[in-house]
């Protein structure tokens, strides 16, 4: 990548703007490193706001290391409700009962170290490195990468792995050429964070003029941030129709298990079978079931995006009598509030909140 290198001077401009204009966030008004660490897992694909509540919720709950360790996989599937990547919950017990094996219930300092532990990448080593510990280490993520492609004029692709690793070595670079005091790392790292969340913005909205940068950016002079970062196309989403099977026995619910592998696995879900089928094919389904329809009602049809999927659901309520839990888990509308259900099914958990 021939597109110039991160000097110390934009690295200071940064450092003033974000002193300036950094967002007040929970976990900034600490440098512990699992409150950075549990942060930045849930900050992962999730929008900020979507993030407070639920980290100060699961903070309350689960405040160090060995809470998390021993948490029942139920009840963190529902601290993690709503955040959607459930496997990141998964990952986040799995590494905590290691560094409990291994680091003495203590998160280590050492990049490497990090980055050995399941569930933490090249960008969660870094970001706690840095925020937590002040050590210089490179934390790039997709904001990151928009912003430095924009400043430095980058037209590298950024789906491209090598890209990624282009940019790591870049601040890597500044680092070994600039010693940096702890807080000036920390406050670059959240300083790139910042300006990619507010200001240099994706799809055509950035805020050049609110820009530290704005004077020295490659992509503003020559009026390419439309046009940078250069990202390849992604694959189209795979269409999945599917039929919903909402099973009630007087008040109560059926649900079953998603397997422990794939796809929202582990998760508690109302069954479904492939393709949209009628009222008759429904009843059947539920006859190979092991239970008696007794009556079948229609509800609102739904839609659910995850990255390479999209589901188009058709719903039934079917009442039935004498449900067995041998396979099954059978729950009130109360209890159905609090299980840990995917937001795919968000449709007909407010059908049913709102339904008394």
């Amino acid at each position: 990548m021939d597109c110039g290198t991160f000097t110390y001077e934009a690295a200071e401009c940064l450092v003033r703007w974000y002193r300036k204009n950094k967002r007040d966030l929970p976990w900034r008004k600490t440098h512990d490193a699992y409150a950075v660490w549990i942060s930045e897992i849930m900050l992962q694909q999730t929008r900020v706001e979507a993030v407070i509540d639920k980290y100060t919720a699961f903070m309350q709950e689960l405040p160090d290391i060995a809470a998390l360790a021993s948490v029942e996989d139920d009840r963190l599937m529902k601290l993690w409700e709503g955040l959607g990547y459930y496997s990141r919950a998964r990952n986040l017990k799995k590494c905590a009962a290691v560094i409990m094996a291994r680091h003495h219930g203590r998160i280590p300092h050492n990049y490497e170290e990090l980055l050995a532990l399941p569930g933490i990448g090249s960008y969660t080593a870094g970001a706690i490195s840095a925020i937590a510990f002040g050590i210089p280490a490179p934390a790039v993520d997709g904001n990151v990468m928009r912003v430095l492609s924009r400043l430095l004029g980058s037209a590298d692709d950024v789906k491209e792995p090598e890209t990624k690793k282009n940019f790591e070595n870049i601040l890597r670079e500044f680092y070994r050429d600039h010693p940096c005091s702890p807080a000036f790392v920390r406050n670059l790292t959240q300083g790139f964070m910042d300006l990619g969340a507010s200001v240099c913005l994706p799809n055509g909205r950035a805020k050049c003029t609110q820009c530290p940068w704005q004077e020295r950016c490659a992509a503003c002079k020559n009026n390419l941030t439309d046009v940078l970062p250069v990202r390849g196309k992604a694959p189209e989403r795979r269409l999945e129709e599917r039929t919903l099977l909402i099973i009630r026995d007087g008040d109560s619910f059926l649900l079953r298990k998603r397997p422990e592998r794939g796809l929202l696995a582990g998760l508690y879900e109302f069954p479904g079978i492939p393709g949209f089928c009628t009222k008759e094919e429904a009843a059947d389904a539920v006859s190979a079931m092991g239970y008696e329809p007794l009556q079948i009602h229609v509800l609102p049809e739904s839609r659910h995006l995850f990255t390479h999927l999209e589901w188009h659901m058709h719903a039934y309520e079917i009442r039935v009598s004498g449900i067995h839990e041998e396979n099954d888990l059978l729950i009130t509308k109360r209890e159905l509030l609090n299980r840990a259900i995917p937001s795919a099914f968000r449709t007909y958990l407010e059908y049913y909140s709102l339904r008394q």
